[in-house]
């Protein structure tokens, strides 16, 4: 294999891991957030742009 093909399948593969680990650091982030809403929601506390709860006069 040659120097320049090397290089080029190394950059590759290290490319595929950050992408990888970038991907996988959003979804459990995603998870996170959500775990942290639906406490927020068992709490009673609502969103603003919730049209549903009770109106203020």
């Amino acid at each position: 294999m040659s120097m320049h093909a090397l290089f080029v399948t190394a950059a590759y593969a290290i490319t595929a891991v950050v992408l990888a680990g970038l991907i996988g650091w959003i979804l459990l982030d995603q998870r996170a957030r959500k775990r942290e809403l639906a406490a927020l929601e068992a709490a009673g506390v609502r969103r603003r742009s919730d049209k549903s709860g009770p109106t203020k006069p």
